[in-house]
């Protein structure tokens, strides 16, 4: 069993940054394909990024390429997911999410793909 606390949620301008974390416990990580996705109201739960076991392969969503950088630091248990230049539609409740995988490379960007769920942040950007 893992647990998942998201954390650094909140109010942020048009074009600011904001770094969530999501922290980890119950298991080590590394044995983790670990993704963040998020959902605004009224519509269905979007992938934004996902990261493999090791760290070694990334994978962004369409919407924040080039924008929002995925990581994670196994050591701390944790995975960050730092959003640049935001924008008023990347407002949604975000949500760190967890699958176990003996495959270190292995990345993971469907929904159902994932075991684990944390019970998500808020971010709000204002134009």
């Amino acid at each position: 069993q893992v647990q998942l606390v998201e954390s650094g949620g909140g109010l942020v301008q048009a074009g600011g940054s904001l770094r969530l974390s999501c922290a980890a416990s119950g298991r080590t990580l590394s044995s983790y394909a670990m993704g963040w996705f998020r959902q605004a109201p009224g519509k269905e739960r979007e992938f934004v990024a996902a990261i493999s076991g090791n760290g070694g392969n990334i994978y962004y969503g369409d919407s924040v390429k080039g924008r929002f950088t995925i990581s994670r630091d196994n050591a701390k248990n944790t995975v960050y997911l730092e959003m640049n230049s935001l924008k008023p539609e990347d407002t949604a409740v975000y949500y760190c999410a967890g699958s176990y995988s003996i495959w270190g490379y292995r990345v993971k960007i469907a929904t159902t793909d994932y075991d684990y769920w944390g019970q998500g942040t808020q971010v709000t950007v204002s134009s």
